[in-house]
């Protein structure tokens, strides 16, 4: 009550010093004063009980509403400038205390009934801000959207906590839960967006209000309510601390001058970002974790790069001193400085900006920048200011239930204190979060009981892993320890004192058996007689004494961060998520610091196995080899085409998966036009008619368009030809115009337009190079460093039409602000001043994946010859219909692997890749123009073979008109094919009821292994011609797919028997039968079919099943 009174008298006081200002201006100020206040009422706390009638404690308490009104006299003053004129009656601060005092201050004399029950005026209290509630549900109020406080919300959704609970949660900053352990990431190219661990539509989802931008300043434990810095006072039932930690910056002088930065937040990084431009030196102080990924961001932004450490190693806390060494070889051969031993006495510039660091031994180091990364404190203030027992070190005191002294307040993850100890990784946070929600919700789960805190991470390039007590401080533990100096490793497995325990352990440059290690530790595993055989290679008669992880109980622990056990993932894999991707989505395990994915994938795959699921990645039934092992050996055999790449390989026909996955070898192998006749049938349709298949068997065209760069005639001539043809016309994501509706045998006459007027097939149908997007980059814009259009012409037309294991996408941005959007391309340069940077391997779909930086400051030489390596390297490694993205992720050794074979030439195959590149490209030629100058090839763009010019056209296809263009009709839903209830048409509908013969071509005119259509008696026919000039025919109709496309079908065998796979969803029909062999209740119709005097004759009528 007191407190309140002193609120309202001195808003009352505002009012008449502001009399004349604008309300706009009033509020704020008043809030603002109402802030001020609310700090003398926290520290005003210690006035309870005898304390005061204290003449001492008025006497601070006069001290702090002096400091109170100081702020509020600065805020009236700017207040006054703003409005040109003299605020009425501003007192100096003492005098506004005079004011106050007599008003407030009861006699030193009073005790706390008096005080309380004095005469005074009562004041009305403000109420609590109510919650939208639903119903009579009580509240919880988390505070804090950090990692541990998204984990908590997923535990408590997946409880069910959002049907009995209104959840209110404080987000200090301008975004909610992202991934902090993933920070450095954003100089690699990585969004905020990227980062974030909320899934769109979470919060809404599960009615979730999240005060986005305010902070929980204090709490009334009593009262039950939280307030926000924003001045509304929330009710709660139950309130969870999720504060997280602050980073330590040491009480240096000039530590808060211009260049000084903490390493935090999203905020922080774009701060480091933008100042960085204008440096080019950076200092880190802190050698730990934090302040190494530090260091490497510094790396990524091309500063001279120090890290300053006050101990006598680097990661004194988790490395030994060899360890501590070995990681020192590694980061100082990727260029960081390091000085340890250094104790900061002062920086020099003060407030102004950073100039250089003294060291308390005289020492100095000039720098422009420095980022502090020595250490976090538990984010505890609002739990001191609120009453609420805190450590004597910090950290707000918890019991095993994550209760503090008050049981309705919970603390979890780094501001919690069990037992004495603060845990600063994230996977014991995210374990409090569990135990706090199963005891919020009533479950009688498990207690908090401690937690592992062993990582794994890379650290400036270098593999680095610790296991519990790695410093082996454990009482009479003994250690094994094996290193190599030459290669940079270093190993160490800690045991208890009879060795039948392992209590820690160290890798550095090598981590491979660090699983392994750490799955013995947390399950309590037996220890090989010789601990020493737990880190040296099974090669050297180590580790083969250690049990797979199908030896691990299913209550092992295979994810710390989400605490996931091996028999969960066992029974994910058992309920249908076979594929590594679906399984993290589905357990969350590898999704965290993601250390734990090689053991997720290893007991997948032996779960597979003993499910009897086919774990190989083979290319199909007929090539027993993987795509990688298929290319080399058709490169060192020379074998020219797919002919002996069976014999020498493979068994039976072929199939719809490996022709074109052999066409495609054989053209970035060999450079070959693609339509050769022995090649042309190992083609998909799309490559097969040099144009993309649409839903309805009619294709759509794509001209290239080099760098999205278009002369006006040019634009005038794609528009007449779109209006000539009546397609469709679409400007596509690649700067490139696209057509719709085409037939096949308009195909040639449309190239041949475009061919006249200098265009180019732009290759969309194709495994190959798409586009090449860029900005105008230096030629207009006012922000470009280079000229980003010119180089993305070059790049397009240097690369068009290279055959590649999928899609290949490039962008080229004329400066960091990215607007080609090159870091989502297979490969992207975005310009500096210095040249490119080259990123690599991202892509966008239905996965999208940030590319990751390969090399920086390239020249237009050196950027071209790295891209010729990339390109050629992923051509001959990646797996089958495999993107850039997926093939970097599981490619050994990830991206350092790549630098090292491409940029240092680890495998000695740069000038041999760089060739192979330099012969395709000289061998490039328009297949448009190839195909409409061949009569040979012309002759197949055909809708039906037996019928003249005049009767191509395909009456069946049906449009509609939409903002004035043809379209394909509306459908409900949008798009449900491949049809789960295929249209199985009446026999009379594909009946022609002829009995004749008629003739549809010479046998000579279908290629060996493939298909043509022929129109007879109004009905459309597939006819094949297979292996020994067999030749079958089918109903040109695909009832999965509602459109008559069978006929380009690729034409093989599955298990014998000779099929073809349907061109637009795959569904194979047996060429004797009909029969659909994946639904075999489904059958098409087949026709009496026949070869006389070299002619090949059908019948209209289909043959009786």
């Amino acid at each position: 009550i007191f407190f309140s009174m002193m609120k309202f008298s001195a808003l009352t006081t505002l009012q008449e010093w502001a009399n004349g200002c604008q309300p706009d201006d009033i509020f704020p100020l008043a809030y603002h004063l109402t802030t001020c206040l609310d700090v003398v009422l926290k520290k005003g706390s210690s006035l309870n009980g005898a304390n005061v009638g204290n003449e001492e404690q008025w006497t601070l308490m006069d001290a702090m509403v002096g400091q109170c009104a100081a702020s509020v006299q600065e805020s009236l003053a700017h207040l006054a400038t703003k409005n040109s004129h003299t605020i009425k009656c501003a007192p100096e601060p003492e005098a506004w205390l005079e004011t106050l005092r007599p008003k407030l201050s009861p006699s030193p004399s009073l005790d706390k009934t008096q005080a309380i029950h004095s005469d005074t005026k009562p004041v009305q209290l403000a109420k609590p801000v109510q919650l939208d509630n639903q119903g009579d549900q009580p509240n919880l109020c988390i505070v804090g959207n950090g990692m541990v406080g998204h984990t908590l919300l997923e535990a408590l959704v997946a409880g069910g906590a959002h049907k009995k609970w209104n959840i209110l949660v404080f987000c200090e900053e301008p975004r909610v839960a992202y991934n902090r352990m993933a920070l450095s990431e954003y100089f690699k190219g990585r969004t905020a967006e990227d980062l974030s661990l909320v899934k769109k539509g979470f919060y809404e989802e599960f009615g979730i209000k999240v005060l986005l931008g305010e902070l929980a300043t204090v709490i009334d434990p009593v009262n039950k309510t939280v307030t926000s810095n924003k001045g509304p006072t929330y009710p709660y039932d139950k309130l969870v601390l999720a504060t997280g930690s602050y980073p330590f910056v040491p009480p240096v002088p000039g530590s808060k001058g211009e260049g000084c930065f903490v390493y935090r937040t999203i905020e922080d990084l774009e701060a480091i970002q933008a100042f960085a431009k204008k440096c080019k030196r950076g200092v880190v102080v802190g050698g730990g974790l934090l302040g190494l990924e530090c260091a490497q961001a510094m790396l990524n932004m091309n500063l001279e790069t120090h890290v300053v450490e006050f101990a006598p190693r680097l990661m004194a806390v988790q490395l030994d001193d060899p360890a501590s060494r070995m990681l020192l070889r590694h980061i100082t051969k990727m260029g960081v400085h390091v000085h340890t031993s250094k104790n900061t006495s002062n920086i020099v510039g003060g407030d102004k900006k950073v100039e250089k660091m003294v060291f308390a031994d005289g020492e100095e180091l000039e720098t422009e920048m420095i980022v502090f990364s020595a250490g976090i404190r538990p984010r505890d203030q609002i739990a001191r200011d609120s009453g609420i027992k805190v450590g004597p070190r910090g950290g707000v005191e918890i019991n095993d239930y994550c209760q503090t002294e008050h049981p309705d307040i919970y603390a979890i993850g780094e501001v919690a204190l069990h037992r004495g100890k603060i845990y600063g990784l994230v996977a014991p946070g995210n374990e409090m979060a569990r135990v706090c929600a199963d005891h919020i919700l009533g479950k009688d789960g498990e207690k908090f009981d401690g937690a592992d805190m062993s990582t794994k991470l890379k650290i400036v390039g270098c593999d680095v892993a610790v296991i519990g007590d790695s410093l082996g401080n454990t009482p009479d533990s003994e250690s094994c320890t094996s290193g190599k100096s030459s290669q940079g490793v270093y190993k160490k497995v800690v045991t208890n004192s009879t060795g039948d325990k392992v209590v820690g352990g160290i890798f550095v440059g090598d981590i491979t058996e660090y699983n392994t290690v750490l799955s013995i530790m947390l399950n309590d595993l037996p220890v090989p007689a010789d601990p020493l055989s737990l880190i040296v290679a099974a090669s050297e008669g180590g580790a083969a004494a250690v049990g797979g992880v199908q030896d691990l109980p299913d209550k092992a622990k295979v994810c710390s961060c989400h605490n996931v056990s091996k028999g969960e993932l066992i029974c994910a894999i058992k309920d249908g998520k076979t594929e590594l991707e679906d399984l993290k989505a589905c357990t969350k395990a590898g999704t965290g610091c993601g250390g734990c994915i090689p053991t997720v994938k290893e007991l997948l795959d032996w779960q597979k196995s003993q499910m009897g699921i086919e774990t190989t990645n083979y290319v199909c039934e007929h090539f027993k080899m993987t795509r990688q092992e298929l290319c080399h050996t058709i490169m060192v055999k020379q074998l020219p085409d797919f002919k002996s790449v069976l014999a020498e390989c493979g068994s039976g026909q072929g199939c719809e998966i490996c022709k074109p996955a052999v066409a495609s070898i054989l053209a970035h192998t060999y450079g070959d036009n693609i339509h050769r006749v022995d090649l042309a049938v190992l083609q998909d349709t799309n490559d097969y008619f040099l144009a993309n298949m649409q839903r309805d068997g009619t294709y759509s065209v794509v001209p290239r368009t080099p760098g999205g760069e278009i002369r006006a005639p040019q634009l005038q001539k794609l528009g007449a030809i779109g209006q000539k043809y009546g397609l469709y016309t679409k400007i596509t994501g690649g700067q490139r115009v696209d057509f719709f509706g085409a037939q096949a045998y308009q195909l040639p006459k449309i190239w041949a337009d475009l061919t006249e007027e200098g265009f180019e097939s732009g290759h969309a149908y194709g495994k190959a190079l798409r586009t090449v997007k860029s900005c105008v980059g230096s030629t207009w814009c006012r922000y470009g460093v280079q000229d980003s259009v010119g180089m993305a012409v070059d790049l397009e037309n240097r690369y068009k039409g290279i055959r590649m294991p999928h899609k290949f996408k490039m962008g080229v941005s004329g400066c960091t602000r990215e607007c080609a959007e090159a870091q989502c391309k297979d490969v992207g340069l975005i310009a500096v001043k210095g040249g490119y940077n080259l990123y690599v391997c991202g892509n966008g779909g239905m996965k999208p994946k940030h590319a990751e930086l390969l090399a920086t400051d390239l020249s237009d030489t050196e950027a071209i010859k790295l891209i010729d390596r990339f390109v050629m390297f992923y051509c001959r490694t990646a797996d089958r219909l495999q993107r850039t993205a997926r093939w970097l992720e599981n490619l050994d050794g990830g991206m350092d692997y790549l630098k090292k074979v491409l940029i240092e030439d680890s495998l000695g195959i740069c000038a041999e890749l760089e060739q192979q590149c330099h012969t395709l490209i000289s061998k490039y030629q328009n297949e448009w123009a190839t195909a409409i100058r061949n009569p040979e090839q012309r002759r197949r763009f055909v809708n039906f073979i037996n019928l003249p010019d005049d009767q191509q056209h395909d009456d069946t296809l049906t449009y509609q008109q939409e903002r004035g263009q043809n379209r394909l009709p509306k459908l409900t839903p949008a798009n449900p094919y491949p049809l789960p209830a295929p249209v199985l048409k009446p026999v009379s509908a594909l009946s022609g009821n002829g009995s004749e013969w008629a003739d549809v071509c010479k046998l000579e005119v279908i290629n060996p292994d493939s298909g043509v259509c022929a129109k007879v008696d109004g009905v459309q026919i597939a006819v094949f011609r297979v292996v020994d000039n067999q030749v079958y025919a089918l109903s040109n109709f695909d009832p999965f797919a509602d459109a008559n496309v069978l006929s380009r079908g690729i034409v093989g065998d599955k298990a014998g028997i000779l099929k073809v796979a349907s061109p637009l969803y795959k569904h194979n029909f047996a060429l004797e039968t009909g029969i659909c062999l994946s639904k075999s209740d489904v059958q098409i119709p087949c026709y009496p079919v026949r070869i006389h005097d070299g002619m090949v004759q059908v019948k209209s009528s289909p043959v009786a099943h």
